[in-house]
C-alpha cells in the first residue's frame, strides 16, 4: 500500500529574509541624528539631514544673523536635492522590482558617501575645503535616502523629520482624539532621533567629526546587508 507524498512547506520568500524595514528605518533615524550633530555642531550651524531646519537656517543667514552661512546652507540644500533626484531616478529604475534590492542599493550608496566623508574628516580635518566636502557628501547621501524612504511609504518613519510624527503622537493621544494606534512607532522614532543627536553631539565634542561619520557609515553598510522588504 502506497502512501501519499508529504506536502513540502513553501520555501521562504527571499524578500522577507533579514531585518524588518521598521527596524531599519528606526536605526537610520539614529544615523540622521549623528549626521545632523556633525553638520550643525562641526560644519557651521547647517543641517544636512533635516531640510526643514535648513530652510529656516538659510533665512537666518540671508537676513544677516551672525553665525550662519548662506554658502554652507545653499550647498547643503543643493546637494540634498541632487541626491533626492538620484533617489527618484533609482526608484523609477528598480523600485517596481525587488523592494529589498532597491532598499539595499540605496543604503550601499549612503554608506559609501558617508564613508568618504569620514575619510575626508580624518585625513584633512582642518583643510579649507573639508567643510564643503562634508556638507556636499552627507547632504547628497541624505537626499538619496530620503527619496527612497518617501517612496517606500512606511507611516511615521521618515528618518529625518519629526514634526508630523510628533503632531500625530500628541493629537491622537489620550489627550487628543484617542486614536493613536501607531504611537509606539512614533515614540520610537522620536527617541531614535534624540539618541542619535545626543550620541553625535558627544562624539563631535570629544572625538571630532570623523568618528560619528564612521559610525554612521558602518551602520548604513550593515543595514544594507541585513535589510528585508517586510515591515
Amino acid at each position: 500500500m502506497t502512501t501519499a507524498p508529504t506536502a513540502q512547506p513553501p520555501a521562504p520568500d527571499p524578500e522577507t529574509r533579514g531585518v524588518p524595514l521598521v527596524i531599519v528605518l528606526l536605526i537610520l533615524t539614529v544615523v540622521s541624528g549623528l549626521i545632523d550633530a556633525v553638520s550643525y555642531l562641526g560644519l557651521g550651524r547647517v543641517f544636512t539631514a533635516n531640510m526643514t531646519g535648513n530652510v529656516v537656517v538659510l533665512g537666518f543667514a540671508a537676513a544677516g544673523a551672525p553665525g550662519f552661512s548662506v554658502p554652507h546652507t545653499a550647498t547643503s540644500l543643493g546637494c540634498f536635492l541632487l541626491g533626492a533626484a538620484t533617489g527618484g531616478r533609482l526608484a523609477a529604475r528598480v523600485g517596481k522590482g525587488s523592494r529589498r534590492r532597491w532598499t539595499r542599493l540605496t543604503l550601499i550608496g549612503e554608506a559609501l558617501l558617508v564613508a568618504v566623508s569620514a575619510a575626508v574628516a580624518f585625513a584633512w580635518p582642518h583643510a579649507t575645503g573639508t567643510v564643503y566636502a562634508l556638507i556636499a557628501l552627507t547632504g547628497y547621501a541624505m537626499g538619496l535616502r530620503n527619496a527612497t524612504v518617501r517612496k517606500l511609504g512606511i507611516a511615521d518613519l521618515t528618518t529625518t523629520v519629526l514634526t508630523m510624527t510628533l503632531t500625530g503622537l500628541a493629537s491622537e493621544s489620550r489627550f487628543g482624539d484617542g486614536t493613536g494606534h501607531r504611537s509606539p512607532r512614533r515614540t520610537a522614532s522620536a527617541v531614535a532621533m534624540f539618541a542619535g543627536a545626543c550620541l553625535g553631539a558627544w562624539l563631535v565634542l570629544h572625538h571630532g567629526l570623523g568618528v560619528p561619520l564612521l559610525i554612521a557609515a558602518v551602520a548604513s553598510a550593515v543595514l544594507a546587508v541585513v535589510a528585508s522588504s517586510r515591515e
